[in-house]
């Protein structure tokens, strides 16, 4: 095994974790796959978690700003699927601290009582898949609102859809890419079409 994984070796890992599934899915933005990403079931397992962890770790430390900005930087990730990545993270990278953003029902995002930011505070939102973006972009939003900075981006998996946000200049890390199927609604699915059973996926 390589410190830094290959896409092969995570998407194996997935899969042997049940982590990637092959079927018919609804996703909650309405899209249809027949591909579903579950990175919380490879994190199960130590070994895969700390693998996964330090690898992203060490494509952070690729970029020398962020490398040097090691010692006072701030991991943030939205809870709870991020979390098991964002900690893995902060601990092989040695950063100064990790914490998260939570919501409620249909609530925004928002963080613990009493927990403040740093006027001019660098931070790296982690989580383990960036598809919509939707809740990344959220999470940016309330980071910088509150005086901090984002720097960088990084998730295990980017599985982009035809729905994805755009984060502009921000770097994006991921250890690996899967480029699935999606069809915009029943009617255009061809999975639907041939019948084969739908499952409703709720994040």
């Amino acid at each position: 095994m390589h410190l830094l994984p290959t896409q092969e070796e995570v998407v194996r890992i997935l899969r042997e974790t049940g982590g990637l599934r092959e079927g018919h899915f609804r996703y909650p933005n309405g899209l249809h796959s027949k591909d579903y990403l579950q990175v919380p079931l490879a994190m199960r397992y130590y070994q895969h978690a700390r693998m996964l962890s330090v690898g992203l770790s060490r494509l952070l430390r690729t970029n020398p700003e962020i490398r040097a900005l090691v010692p006072e930087l701030s991991i943030v990730a939205p809870a709870p699927a991020g979390l098991p990545v964002a900690y893995g993270v902060c601990e092989a990278l040695r950063a100064h601290q990790v914490y998260w953003a939570e919501s409620e029902g249909n609530q925004p995002l928002r963080f613990r009582q009493y927990l403040e930011q740093i006027p001019g505070e660098q931070v790296v939102l982690v989580d383990d898949i960036l598809r919509s973006g939707a809740k990344l972009s959220e999470l940016q939003a309330l980071v910088e609102s509150r005086g901090a900075k984002v720097v960088a981006l990084a998730v295990v998996v980017y599985q982009p859809t035809p729905k994805t946000r755009d984060f502009g200049t921000l770097p994006l890390y991921y250890l690996a890419k899967l480029d699935a199927m999606y069809y915009t609604d029943a009617a255009h699915c061809d999975l639907c079409k041939q019948g084969v059973p739908l499952d409703d996926v709720w994040v």
